[in-house]
C-alpha cells in the first residue's frame, strides 16, 4: 500500500473535507498539522512516502529536497501554480506534479475585511469592550476615499468593484495594465508613485516575481500619506519588512494589514508583532471550507488518476507548459 502524506494542515481538518476512505486498500493518507522548516527533520518526516500533499507554497520543495526523497512518486499542490516547488527537478527524477483548481474570490473577500478592519478599527473596538471600555477610537468612512489597487488581475479586479459599490474613486497601477482594462472595472490607470502618492488605501494584488520583489519599501512607503493604509494579501516579499515596521512605528503611514509575510509561519518574536497600527492574519486568504473541500477532493481524484496510470493535472516545467 502506498502512503500519503498531507502538510501543514494547519487546522487538522484534511482528512475531513474529502472522502479519503475511497482510496482504502491502496492509500494510506496521514496529515501533520505542523510545519517542519529544518531539512533534514523534513527528509526524515518524508522518506517513506511515496505520495506527498503540499497546500499552497508553506513547505518548498526544492531540487535539493526532492533528490532526498528516492521513495516519491507523486506530488499534489494545491492551485495550478506553485513557485516553491522545483517542478522540474521533480520531472527528471519521474515524479509526477499535479495541482488543482482553487476559487477565486475567498482573499479578494478577506482583503474587505482586513481593509474594513483597519478603517473602522474594528479589532481595536473589540479588544477594548473585552476590557470593559466604550468607544475608545475614531474611524473613517470610505465613501470618497480612494483606493489604490496595485495589480489589476482576477483579485484586483473584485476588489477595485467593491471599492466602487463603496462609492470609492478606484486608481489601479501594475507594469502592464492598460487605460481601458483599468476602465472595464472602474478603476484609473495612474503611475505607481501617483497611486502611493494618493490612495487613501493600498492595496496589493500583484504576483511574487522578481520585478515586483521588494516593490514596495522605504521611498514607496514615504511617498504615501500620513493617513493613508497598505493592506498586502498577496505576498509578503513585495513589501519589505523591516521599511514598512519602521513607517508604522514612526506614523509616516496610519497603519497597514498584512496576510502574508516573508517568513510563513510568522517568527514567534518578528518585529512585526511588536507594531501597534498593524493588523495580522496567519495568511488566510485562501483559507474557507469551500475552497479547501475542493482542493482536497481534486487531491484524491488526482491521486486516483496516478494510480490508474493516467495522471491529470500535471504541472509541466518552465518553459513546457
Amino acid at each position: 500500500m502506498l502512503r500519503a502524506a498531507i502538510l501543514d494542515d494547519y487546522q487538522s481538518v484534511a482528512l475531513g473535507l474529502a472522502d479519503w476512505a475511497s482510496l482504502r486498500g491502496e492509500v494510506e493518507a496521514i496529515a501533520f498539522d505542523d510545519h517542519v522548516a529544518d531539512a533534514d527533520a523534513l527528509i526524515r518526516r518524508l522518506e517513506d512516502f511515496e505520495i506527498i500533499v503540499a497546500m499552497r507554497e508553506r513547505t518548498p520543495f526544492p531540487r535539493a529536497l526532492i533528490e532526498r526523497l528516492p521513495k516519491l512518486k507523486l506530488l499534489v499542490t494545491s492551485g495550478m501554480r506553485n513557485a516553491a516547488i522545483d517542478v522540474a527537478a521533480a520531472t527528471e527524477r519521474g515524479i509526477v506534479v499535479s495541482g488543482t483548481d482553487m476559487l477565486g474570490y475567498p482573499t479578494a473577500e478577506l482583503t474587505w475585511g482586513l481593509i474594513l478592519a483597519l478603517t473602522r478599527r474594528i479589532p481595536m473596538e473589540i479588544e477594548a469592550m473585552r476590557a470593559g471600555h466604550w468607544q475608545v477610537d475614531l474611524g473613517i468612512g470610505l465613501r470618497g476615499k480612494t483606493l489604490g489597487v496595485l495589480g489589476l488581475g482576477k483579485l484586483g479586479s473584485q476588489v477595485a468593484k467593491v471599492g466602487k459599490a463603496f462609492d470609492m474613486e478606484v486608481i489601479a497601477w501594475s507594469q502592464n495594465l492598460s487605460s481601458e482594462r483599468a476602465a472595464a472595472v472602474g478603476a484609473r490607470l495612474v503611475g505607481k508613485n501617483e497611486l502611493l502618492s494618493n490612495a487613501d488605501v493600498v492595496t496589493v494584488h500583484l504576483v511574487l516575481s522578481d520585478r515586483t520583489r521588494g516593490l514596495i519599501g522605504a521611498d514607496e512607503l514615504a511617498l504615501m500619506k500620513p493617513t493613508a493604509l497598505l493592506v498586502n494579501t498577496s505576498r509578503g516579499p513585495i513589501v519589505g519588512e523591516m521599511a514598512l515596521v519602521e513607517a508604522l512605528i514612526s506614523r509616516r503611514i496610519a497603519g497597514a494589514a498584512l496576510d502574508v509575510y516573508d517568513v510563513e509561519p510568522l517568527p514567534r518574536h518578528h518585529p512585526l508583532r511588536e507594531v501597534d497600527n498593524l493588523i495580522l492574519t496567519p495568511h488566510i486568504g485562501y483559507v474557507t471550507q469551500e475552497n479547501y473541500a475542493q482542493v482536497f477532493g481534486q487531491t484524491i481524484d488526482n491521486i486516483r488518476a496516478y494510480l490508474k496510470g493516467q495522471p491529470i493535472r500535471m504541472l509541466a516545467p518552465p518553459g513546457k507548459g
